[in-house]
């Protein structure tokens, strides 16, 4: 049962972020940046294909990569669920509060205002922190080394992200986004 839940929440994350993309584009504002400042960007997708190979492999019985884990527990693949729920419902929450300015990516030629209310107003990246969460229930429910790995590098490569948009954000919006950065945590 978890490891159907583990491959529905990819198949969620990604559903919520095209809608809103589309959605944006049909009213006239391109939502998808992705690449636009730094072109190794795009060594991305390969990976994140491989990752949901991994997360579709046992709900569809597909060839396995591995098949060790590091423990089996159903208690904490239980715990996982609960993650990728809590997960899926920060990331539903951040897409609305976002509303219009939400991006993938940095957009430097149409930015649109500082978002700082709703889930912004607790964590000043609660879509990375959604996606930890995810990875990490994900790993509780399919305890492999290359999710463990996935899990490690996503935190490398979301940091670095943020780093990004922090120092585009400073610039942009100058004292609003000093004032906002002494009031919320970059995470949690």
């Amino acid at each position: 049962m978890q490891k159907y839940f583990a491959a529905l929440t990819i198949v969620l994350l990604l559903g919520m972020v095209l809608a809103r993309s589309l959605v944006m584009q049909r009213q006239g504002t391109r939502a998808i940046h992705f690449g636009s400042i730094d072109k190794t960007d795009f060594l991305i997708p390969p990976f994140a294909l491989l990752y949901f190979y991994m997360i579709f492999v046992p709900s569809l019985n597909w060839p396995a990569l591995s098949t060790q884990r590091f423990f089996q527990s159903d208690i904490l693949a239980w715990v996982g669920v609960g993650l990728c729920a809590v997960g899926l419902l920060l990331m539903l929450w951040s897409l609305v509060s976002f509303g219009m300015s939400f991006r993938v990516g940095i957009d430097t030629e149409r930015p649109d205002n500082l978002v700082t209310t709703g889930a912004f107003a607790l964590s000043r990246n609660p879509i990375y922190v959604a996606f930890f969460m995810v990875m990490i229930g994900q790993f509780l429910i399919q305890p492999n080394w290359i999710l463990l790995v996935y899990a490690a590098g996503a935190t490398w490569l979301f940091h670095r992200q943020v780093l990004r948009e922090e120092a585009y954000l400073r610039q942009h919006y100058g004292r609003d986004y000093t004032d906002y950065v002494n009031r919320v945590r970059r995470y949690l």
